[in-house]
């Protein structure tokens, strides 16, 4: 196989010819000399002077601002970039223009292999380890992922046969800031996340995705909040609102975490003095809030004390415990979920907990709501594990950005539109699209 089909192998080449393999000494930070690889190439003759946006072949213009490089696949641990003539043309649609190069997106210094390569990692691993394994700086990261996120959205449909939607915000940074998230519950794919927690923001998502469009969703999960039940009947009056057990669950967790408060402060006899009973209490906390499946053996022992020396802290732990039955019911029968629904609000009641008194009044208000997420097995899970993850690892840009560039929606989009192997070891879906489109040798003369 001659030398130059290698390379373009090697480096995710396609309409190139190879013309020399220079090596080049440079002097590091450190005073070392490093050595890096210069491809000289040009484009095919199939592939010259065409405009980089409509792809037309074009008349050319003048020489362009002489030879530039483009940074490629390392390789093993020489740099490698790819250095040719950058040519200028006229388009009778975008004007003088740098002519297209099929070796990379136009006015990016990185090959496409590169780019991809980049965004792939960057849906795996944070910023910071990309940036470090792939020699570049932290913010070309979130410039590569704007790139690529641009190619696929051009070239994928996000909201082709969307009917089952999930709602949700996330908050961010301090002073009570919030992103508004939705997901697709069928492909479990992140749609669109926008900065704002108010009807205003949610209107947009709805613009975007269009009235005839909107009219198709069939089922919507969301918490209780009243915004996003106005929208959603405003936009889609025909989609069945479902309250996310997840959010009903936490009302109850919230409830007794009240109760357990009072019990804390009583324990500490008004004096605001930490005591032996009191640092018991706070130190019950987990076992309270966690699962029974999930505690441990001192756990355990600690909700057997609470049984025995704070019954009214026990009946609370139990109400919450019973609320969580009521979905887990709901996966082997609907029937018995419901009863148990029924059952639960008669007993929070009369359970003469205030919290949960007031709790019961809320069930029973979101009751249609909840018995339609029961039926349907609606949850917003997803979008709960989605916005964990962009709080808890830093993948892509905080969240903060995302008004100015969208780096984190897109970086969690594509999160959801990358799950295959990395490009060119496999058909990766999305950015395979984008990569095959824009080096089409078809594109239209």
């Amino acid at each position: 196989m001659p030398r130059g089909s290698i390379w373009k192998q090697a480096l995710g080449l396609s309409k190139t010819t190879i013309e020399r393999v220079d090596a080049e000494q440079d002097t590091n930070t450190t005073g070392d000399s490093d050595t890096r690889l210069v491809i000289h190439v040009r484009p095919t003759r199939s592939a010259r002077s065409r405009c980089p946006h409509c792809w037309r072949r074009c008349p050319g213009y003048d020489q362009g601002p002489g030879r530039r490089r483009w940074r490629a696949h390392d390789a093993g641990l020489i740099v490698v970039y790819l250095e040719a003539d950058t040519p200028r043309v006229t388009c009778r649609e975008h004007g003088v223009i740098v002519a297209l190069v099929p070796w990379a997106r136009h006015d990016a210094g990185h090959t496409l292999a590169f780019d991809d390569q980049v965004a792939w990692l960057a849906t795996h691993a944070t910023k910071s380890t990309v940036s470090r394994l792939m020699r570049i700086a932290w913010r070309t990261v979130g410039a590569i992922i704007a790139r690529v996120w641009t190619d696929l959205e051009a070239t994928t449909d996000r909201f082709a046969g969307l009917r089952r939607i999930g709602i949700d915000e996330i908050s961010y940074k301090r002073g009570h800031r919030y992103l508004t998230v939705v997901v697709d519950h069928d492909t479990r794919r992140l749609l669109w996340a926008a900065d704002g927690r108010n009807a205003h923001t949610l209107r947009t998502f709805f613009d975007i995705l269009g009235p005839e469009r909107s009219q198709l969703i069939t089922h919507v999960s969301a918490d209780a909040a009243e915004w996003i039940a106005k929208v959603v009947t405003e936009r889609c009056p025909d989609a069945l609102l479902c309250a996310d057990p997840f959010h009903v669950v936490k009302w109850a967790t919230d409830a007794l975490d009240t109760v357990r408060r009072e019990h804390w402060n009583t324990a500490r006899a008004g004096t605001g003095k930490t005591t032996t009973a009191s640092k018991s209490l706070k130190r019950v906390r987990w076992a309270l809030w966690k699962n029974p499946e999930d505690l441990t053996g001192d756990q355990h022992t600690k909700l057997a004390w609470i049984e025995q020396t704070h019954p009214r802290l026990y009946r609370a732990y139990l109400l919450k415990e019973g609320l969580r039955t009521v979905f887990a019911l709901a996966k082997t029968s609907l029937d018995d979920a419901v009863e148990a629904l029924d059952r639960w609000i008669s007993w929070a009641r009369r359970c003469r907990i205030p919290t949960f008194v007031s709790l019961a009044k809320t069930i029973v208000k979101h009751r249609t709501t909840i018995l339609a997420a029961i039926e349907h097995g609606m949850s917003n899970g997803l979008i709960e594990s989605t916005n964990s993850r962009g709080r808890d690892r830093p993948y892509g840009r905080p969240p903060a950005q995302i008004p100015a560039c969208g780096i984190t929606a897109r970086g969690s989009c594509l999160r959801f539109w990358l799950r295959s192997a990395p490009p060119g070891r496999d058909a990766s879906r999305g950015l395979a699209v984008a990569t095959v489109s824009r080096s089409d040798p078809s594109a239209p003369s």
